[in-house]
């Protein structure tokens, strides 16, 4: 009874020193947390760095293995390369030697041999002399032939000039200006102006362009352009052509009919054709009595008709349209005027001296 009334007394303390206790404990509780932290961390660290340290010495071990591997696999083939430079190198020195051996032995037995090289310049001298005149006479036959040409375009400039100046000729009244009274023979010119035909330009027919009037006076109609043809750009002044300041210039001679044919042509042409139509004529039919003819007998025009017995020759068998007979004239007011008159057989005669100073111009054809 004694210990349980001493031990009750002593319960108070009891409570009051578990208390101060556990107090003290809750205290101390956070620096041992920390303190086994701080324990287990270096512990943990320590653990990981001697890990990779062994694992940087495993590592640097096989580098270092395979390095060295390669190292010696990379130099027996430098080796193995710088032998076969040597090699190449020696025969190539070897194949020099040879080659200067066999080229100065070849040299002296053959090139430089005094003998074939004194043949050799002879040859070459003969050669020379063979090439130097075949080039002679190939430049001897270019100066023939471009003497031959230069001379054939003088001849064809010399024939232009004469025909073009034609109408210098002499005549047999009035002497030429090539052929001088005063010298004992003509000139050149003289010659070169008698045996060519004066330059006569070609003149465009009327049939060729069917935008002139006359092109209806040949049987056609004039077409209709669906638009107005252009303008031809003619120059003006010196820009001319010289065929065309020529042509302006020096006019072909046209003579009237009374100038180009004699007065009694048409008669003499007439007499002709009747003459050649009468020895030409072909007759096949047989001659058979009236009395045999089975068909009527058909009179000759020349003989009999109608109207009694007509002179010869006042019959032909050839038509003739007297309205188609027109003269192309050009009005002496307007230069591009034309118009067109009957044909005349007769014209009047020339007027010579009123066109005494002036130029030829388009006449009747």
């Amino acid at each position: 009874m004694a210990a349980m009334v001493r031990l009750l007394e002593e319960t108070g303390t009891i409570v009051e020193t578990a208390y101060e206790r556990r107090n003290v404990a809750e205290q101390e509780r956070l620096q041992e947390f920390a303190a086994s932290v701080k324990v287990q961390a270096w512990f943990r660290g320590a653990r990981v760095r001697a890990y990779m340290t062994h694992m940087n010495k495993c590592a640097t071990h096989i580098q270092r293995r395979w390095r060295g591997f390669l190292g010696r696999q990379f130099f027996r083939l430098y080796v193995k390369n710088y032998v076969l430079v040597m090699k190449l190198n020696f025969f190539n020195n070897q194949a020099t030697k040879v080659q200067k051996i066999w080229r100065g032995y070849y040299v002296r037995k053959y090139v430089f041999n005094y003998y074939s090289r004194k043949r050799y310049l002879e040859a070459l001298v003969i050669k020379n002399d063979i090439i130097r005149n075949e080039l002679d006479e190939y430049s001897e036959q270019q100066a023939q032939s471009r003497r031959r040409q230069l001379e054939a375009k003088e001849k064809v400039t010399q024939e232009r000039l004469a025909r073009k100046y034609h109408y210098l000729i002499s005549t047999t009244v009035i002497p030429g200006v090539f052929n001088s009274p005063f010298q004992p023979y003509p000139s050149e010119m003289e010659y070169a102006l008698s045996s060519v035909k004066p330059l006569v330009h070609k003149r465009r027919s009327i049939k060729d362009n069917p935008y002139d009037p006359a092109w209806k006076s040949y049987g056609h109609e004039l077409p209709k352009p669906p638009a107005l043809p252009p303008l031809a750009s003619k120059p003006q002044g010196p820009f001319r052509g010289p065929e065309e300041v020529q042509m302006q210039r020096y006019k072909a001679f046209q003579p009237s009919l009374r100038v180009a044919t004699s007065f009694t042509s048409l008669e003499h042409a007439r007499e002709q054709m009747k003459a050649e139509e009468w020895v030409t004529r072909i007759n096949d039919d047989i001659f058979v009595p009236f009395t045999k003819r089975e068909i009527k007998y058909d009179p000759l025009l020349h003989t009999t008709s109608n109207f009694g017995h007509p002179s010869y020759g006042t019959k032909y068998f050839r038509e003739e349209f007297i309205d188609k007979h027109v003269t192309r004239m050009v009005s002496p007011t307007d230069p591009y005027k034309i118009y067109y008159m009957p044909f005349k057989t007769l014209v009047p005669p020339i007027p010579v001296f009123d066109k005494l100073n002036d130029t030829y111009s388009q006449g009747q054809v």
